[in-house]
């Protein structure tokens, strides 16, 4: 509001010339004798209708008509009444009256201002006083009307109350958005209080602070309500919102200077693993979920999101800012073996074969004695499909000792040549493997499986020459070391899996649950026309506990607090025919502890049990103390050669001991010390939990 000048009295004017320049003032008249031009007084009406000087505020008349009008903030009120400027005159005032409010609002305006019957006043406490009363927030518009009385000046307030609060109406913009994430009843919950209520601008605004934070508490980090809220004339409330609508989504890659390139992963690769979509409305919580998916894919080395404004300013374009990393890897190497003599290895593998999150491995063995390889073409999720499906293709030529035959302390070998017979698998498959979930983004309860392979299995002696036969062994004569007499089996089988997996952590799990079953069936073709059934399952179980305190001296410490008790069973037979290369294998790392590998027993059927209960030490390493147990079922004899009683196996073993673990860049590194009954103990290395 303009302040008045030149409003000081020279200190020469008498009394009556006081009162004459007072009377001149509020009839609009100059006093003029004796004056300079810039002594004359200025028009009462300027008292207050006067436009505001820079700085101050001074509240917005809500026009008559029907239209919702915009409601601004009401200004603080004042704590502190800034210095009259020494040049403002004063005035006094004989009356003070309030107009247009009801009985209540009308002490509330009485109690804010500061004009008071018989003081003076002046147009900056006048307008002080207006912006003070508006500051109450229940006020559309408030004036001062200044009036000439015989004892002084009557000031009017003249308001206008805001209507009844009825209701807020939620509009969202851009208008092409349907619905709105804000539930109907946090709105009801924020305003309800208000309703029914002469509306006061000061709760309506901290009413729309909450709703701006109920969006930003869910993660809608872009929405809010923009502009200032609208009341129509009968006390309704429009809230414009904008929530932060996707236009689009779109990929840019950076080097690690953070240049952009031309990036090799296919656009597609990277949208498909993220919830948000074009249309959407933006979330920090998903965002994050497609983040860790994306990266998760191991083809980046830095994901992050940013921002763009859209063709339309109310929404915006989400950008996926990726560093890609390296994804191809060649090796060679080379060495001499009983197996092999002198040969050479070469390797090659790429995760982003084609730019589509494909992987190609190839591995070539070339010996003196042979020539091995294992070709693997792999796809986590096929472009077409809508439901995660993945599948793998492979094809090899791979060579074992199988621990059917050869163990530590007795071995079968191979009739007249006393090898320890190799078990030469040249074939190929194809498996596909689907998530079963509601939806893609979702955990799911089943992951099944169902793949066809096949191979051709040779019993080769050191040179490689086919040796369906063994030597004499414990007083037994010479066994069939091969399905059919001809030391050469055809093997074409269906697989058929499922997993169900509740595990908290499949690293290192402290709770929960994992179930895997599996059945394998062999149709006969070929040699051996083998047609059997091999059926298995496992079954882990975690609870987490606290039998004793952590022993942690590091508060970095990544196993501080996770002790666990953890206990797996699992089980397995197998109906009709069985090559008996293919049986079941008990003892070892991975079996039973104490014993070396497949020194308990290899029978028909067999089941395990083990308890381990897990615990942190230090740092980076964990301890655990175990039992185990296996046993093939009293099935050695079932196995054809019966290999496990001709090596005199005790087919049932129990071990038990303790156990590190480390963590390290290449996974967590297992060491266990394991005793059995029979009085022996061994030392045993492993990658991972055993289960």
């Amino acid at each position: 509001m303009e302040v008045f000048k030149n409003l000081n009295f020279s200190r020469r004017y008498s009394s009556l010339a006081l009162l004459l320049a007072i009377f001149g003032l509020f009839h609009g008249t100059a006093i003029a004798q004796e004056e300079p031009p810039e002594t004359v007084f200025p028009r009462v009406e300027q008292l207050v209708q006067s436009p505001p000087a820079t700085g101050e505020t001074t509240p917005p008349v809500a026009p008559p008509t029907e239209t919702p009008t915009e409601t601004p903030s009401p200004p603080e009120t004042p704590t502190t009444a800034p210095p009259v400027p020494a040049e403002e005159s004063r005035v006094l005032v004989a009356e003070v009256v309030v107009q247009g409010a009801d009985r209540e609002l009308e002490n509330l305006v009485y109690n804010t201002i500061r004009t008071r019957p018989g003081r003076s006043t002046t147009r900056s406490q006048l307008q002080e006083d207006i912006n003070a009363v508006f500051a109450t927030g229940f006020f559309a518009d408030v004036r001062a009307v200044p009036q000439d009385t015989p004892l002084g000046v009557r000031v009017t307030f003249e308001v206008q109350p805001n209507p009844v609060f009825q209701g807020v109406q939620i509009q969202i913009a851009p208008e092409t958005v349907d619905k709105s994430i804000l539930p109907a009843g946090v709105v009801e919950e924020i305003f309800a209080s208000q309703y029914g209520k002469t509306l006061n601008l000061r709760e309506l605004q901290a009413g729309v602070k909450k709703i701006n934070d109920w969006y930003s508490k869910n993660g809608y980090d872009l929405a809010q309500v923009i502009g200032a809220p609208q009341v129509t004339p009968d006390g309704r409330v429009i809230l414009v919102i904008s929530e932060g609508l996707i236009e689009k989504i779109q990929v840019r890659y950076f080097n690690v200077e953070q240049e952009p390139v031309k990036g090799k992963t296919r656009e597609f690769i990277i949208t498909r693993e993220m919830r948000l979509k074009a249309g959407d409305i933006f979330n920090r919580n998903t965002a994050q979920q497609d983040l860790q998916r994306v990266f998760g894919l191991g083809l980046f080395e830095d994901v992050r999101l940013s921002f763009s404004p859209g063709s339309d300013p109310r929404e915006v374009i989400v950008n996926v800012d990726v560093v890609e990393g390296n994804t191809g890897s060649v090796a060679a190497g080379g060495g001499i073996s009983s197996n092999a003599g002198l040969f050479g290895t070469v390797s090659y593998q790429q995760r982003n074969f084609g730019g589509n999150n494909q992987t190609l491995g190839a591995e070539v063995q070339l010996g003196e004695r042979e020539f091995l390889f294992d070709l693997s073409f792999s796809d986590p999720w096929i472009a077409t499909d809508n439901f995660r499906t993945s599948y793998t293709v492979n094809v090899f030529r791979r060579q074992s000792i199988s621990l059917v035959y050869d163990g530590e302390n007795s071995s079968i070998r191979t009739l007249n040549d006393n090898d320890s017979p190799r078990i030469v698998r040249t074939g190929g498959g194809i498996t596909f493997v689907r998530p079963l979930a509601p939806d893609v983004f979702t955990k799911p309860k089943w992951v099944v499986s169902l793949g066809f392979n096949y191979q051709q299995v040779q019993v080769q002696n050191a040179n490689g020459d086919i040796s369906p036969l063994s030597a004499p062994l414990n007083g037994f004569g010479s066994q069939q070391l091969s399905f059919s007499s001809s030391g050469i089996d055809d093997l074409l089988s269906l697989n058929i899996g499922a997993i169900q997996d509740f595990r908290d952590n499949p690293l290192q799990p402290t709770s929960g649950s994992f179930l895997r079953l599996g059945l394998e069936q062999t149709i006969p073709v070929g040699s051996g026309s083998i047609f059997g059934t091999r059926v298995r399952g496992s079954y882990s179980y975690f609870i987490p506990v606290r039998l004793i305190n952590s022993f942690n001296l590091f508060e970095t410490d990544i196993f501080k607090g996770q002790q666990s008790l953890a206990f797996n069973v699992q089980a397995g037979t197998v109906l009709g025919d069985l090559p008996p290369y293919d049986a079941f294998i008990v003892g070892g790392s991975n079996s039973v502890r104490g014993y070396a590998e497949g020194e308990v027993g290899s029978g028909r059927s067999y089941f395990q049990a083990t308890a381990e209960y897990r615990f942190p030490i230090v740092a980076i390493i964990g301890g655990a103390l175990f039992v185990d147990f296996g046993t093939t079922i009293g099935s050695q004899g079932d196995v054809p050669g019966q290999p496990g009683i001709v090596r005199d196996l005790p087919g049932t073993g129990l071990g038990y001991g303790l156990g590190v673990r480390v963590q390290s860049p290449v996974g967590q590194i297992r060491v266990d010390y394991g005793f059995n009954v029979d009085g022996s103990s061994r030392l045993h290395f492993g990658i991972g939990e055993r289960f």
